[in-house]
């Protein structure tokens, strides 16, 4: 209501203004100095210092108020106002209150703290107490434990001790019981003896007089059944000689008797030799290829198969260089149409490092030509001593009764086959190997007719044998069968190259068998998936082995020979060579000394592995730089 007495109202009652200025303070008012109220004393009449402008000024502003058209409005706007107000003051009393509500909950809150508190350091106290107390009767317990224990050993100590006092007075009385027991049977024996010597002392003439009797009607009998048995056999055998029927088909038994038994042991011994040589294996065969009736009754199927099968190549799941390939397929060929025609087989030496496919190639060679194969081991003729000599001649025998024709293959031929002149044998060793070369000189003057040798593959042949062992052990178990073996993705044949790489100097024998661990590696493994990291790692272990087996061979020392340098030979300049008379070796100018160096047969020399002739002639040669034999 300020606008009422003119406090903010302008000129011409528009706006509000600025305030009017307050009249000056007189002396002696409340709050007009500095000076407290003792200073001036107070006025008589509170009215005197009244100013009635503001009155006037009010009712003026009223008067014109009502003439005015917004003096409604004026009026309502001074309500709002009003109201305002009075809703600012309800505001701030809730304000007001609910600080004093929310003091309270603080205060509540802090009283439930310090209550919280209390009790979190009550239980503390308590749990301190009870831990205390359990430590205490647990203590208590073990103390009493400890002291029960003791009790109960000492109790145990002295059981002990009684029962071993027990049992060594019962051991006592025991051994003392025994001690009397065999004083009285020594006293019962020795009493028993010396009563039976006196009884027989007392009855000696007696018991000599029993023992005459009985010798005498002994002798007695002997006699007459010496007599009876005499006179019977007499008079039989004088009845036999005067009748001579009887004597002429006794004769005549006895002699078909012992034709009889000669005729039979002889027919067995014929009959038993024609059936080992027709049915049975010589005890120098390993393995064979001919077919025997127990083989026939055991596995029909197979038989049958084998039989009904037509001749195989020569070279199938063989690997050789070029230039071998083609002069053991010639061989072949002369073989089966030798077979053929009924004509005269050569006798053929097979040599080279081990794992060349010497064997094998034997094995294909009579499956080729439509003929038996017998395979026999040099290291088993020289245990067999005097029977050496029959079982060579069996063995022959039992070849010669093939109708199919028998390639009869001696593997590791040099623990059997020596020389005659400067080593020293034995006399049957000596007498089976006379047997042997009989049987082989019979259609020609020279034993050995083709000399072949089997080198160690190349680069190109290892990359074929790694292909062909990883197709038969890798490839087709992954694709037939039950596939317990998967392959994981990547470069085949690239890989294969690489382990043919890898694999310089290895036989074909350890590459098969590298190609083995592939598999076992593969079956061994959780999921049975052959990965390229698995095949490095076989590879890696295999070249190892190999290379600790090249360690071992080259530190057993050079062989037997004579070493000296040679030059002015081409390709042989400032080179040490093993010299050695073998009229065997084949030379253009006669037995002479040849050369072999020392990496032959190991797998670490290149070049070609033949020998070289003294003369020059005949045979290549290994590169210069090789150690010695």
């Amino acid at each position: 209501m300020s606008w009422l007495f003119g406090v903010n109202k302008g000129p011409k009652g528009e706006g509000a203004g600025p305030p009017p200025p307050l009249p000056p303070a007189q002396p002696g008012a409340e709050g007009g100095g500095d000076r407290g109220l003792g200073d001036r004393p107070a006025p008589k009449d509170k009215w005197s210092n009244f100013d009635p402008t503001g009155l006037e000024r009010a009712a003026k502003a009223a008067r014109e108020l009502e003439h005015s058209r917004y003096a409604k409005e004026a009026l309502n706007l001074a309500q709002m106002q009003e109201q305002t107000l009075q809703l600012e003051q309800q505001s701030k009393l809730k304000e007001y209150e609910a600080a004093v509500e929310q003091l309270k909950s603080e205060q509540i809150r802090a009283q439930a703290e310090e209550r919280r508190k209390t009790l979190s350091e009550e239980t503390r106290q308590h749990q301190a107490r009870a831990q205390y107390q359990d430590k205490l009767a647990r203590q208590r317990y073990e103390d009493q434990l400890k002291q029960q224990q003791l009790l109960n050993e000492e109790n145990l100590r002295k059981q002990e001790e009684s029962v071993q006092k027990q049992e060594a007075m019962r051991r006592a009385t025991v051994e003392r019981e025994m001690e009397l027991r065999h004083k009285n049977e020594m006293l019962r024996v020795e009493t028993e003896a010396r009563a039976r010597a006196k009884a027989e002392r007392e009855n000696a003439d007696i018991i000599r007089e029993q023992i005459r009797l009985k010798a005498s009607e002994h002798r007695q009998t002997v006699l007459e059944s010496i007599r009876t048995a005499g006179t019977l056999f007499g008079e039989g055998f004088r009845a036999f000689v005067t009748d001579r029927d009887k004597v002429t088909a006794t004769v005549a038994g006895l002699t078909l008797l012992a034709v009889g038994v000669y005729s039979a042991k002889n027919a067995t011994a014929v009959t038993g030799r024609f059936i080992e040589a027709r049915l049975g294996k010589p005890s120098l065969v390993r393995e064979t290829s001919r077919i025997t009736v127990l083989e026939a009754l055991r596995h029909p199927i197979q038989v049958s198969r084998r039989l009904l099968s037509r001749p195989q190549d020569v070279l199938e799941g063989v690997v050789l260089s070029p230039s071998l390939e083609a002069r053991v397929r010639d061989i072949a060929i002369a073989t089966r149409n030798t077979k053929k025609n009924r004509g005269l087989y050569r006798h053929i030496l097979l040599y080279g490092p081990p794992g060349t496919g010497k064997t094998l190639f034997a094995k294909k060679l009579a499956l080729h030509s439509g003929m038996d194969y017998a395979i026999m081991t040099g290291g088993d003729v020289a245990p067999m001593g005097r029977e050496g000599v029959t079982a060579m001649h069996k063995l022959f025998d039992w070849a010669n009764t093939s109708r199919r024709g028998l390639l009869l293959f001696m593997d590791e031929a040099d623990a059997f086959l020596r020389k005659r002149a400067t080593e020293e044998i034995s006399k049957d060793l000596r007498a089976t190997l006379n047997a042997f070369l009989y049987h082989m000189g019979q259609h020609s003057n020279n034993r050995i007719d083709v000399m072949v040798h089997f080198d160690l593959p190349q680069q190109e042949e290892r990359e074929r044998l790694v292909r062909l062992h990883f197709d038969n052990c890798v490839l087709k178990p992954a694709t037939e069968g039950k596939r317990r073996l998967k392959l994981a993705q990547f470069d085949y044949g690239r890989k294969c190259s690489e382990v043919a790489r890898l694999t310089e100097g290895m036989s074909g024998r350890e590459i098969a068998q590298l190609a083995v661990s592939w598999q076992a590696t593969a079956y061994a493994s959780k999921d049975g998936v052959l990965t390229e990291a698995m095949m490095d790692a076989c590879v890696q272990d295999a070249v190892q082995q190999y290379r600790q087996k090249m360690r071992w061979l080259k530190a057993e020392g050079p062989g037997r020979g004579v070493e000296h340098p040679l030059s002015g030979v081409q390709g042989e300049t400032l080179t040490s060579w093993s010299l050695a008379t073998d009229p065997s070796y084949p030379c253009l100018a006669g037995p002479c000394t040849f050369r072999i160096c020392s990496w032959m047969g190991t797998g670490l020399c290149p070049g070609p592995l033949s020998p070289r002739m003294s003369c020059g002639g005949g045979r290549p040669f290994c590169p210069p730089g090789h150690p010695l034999l």
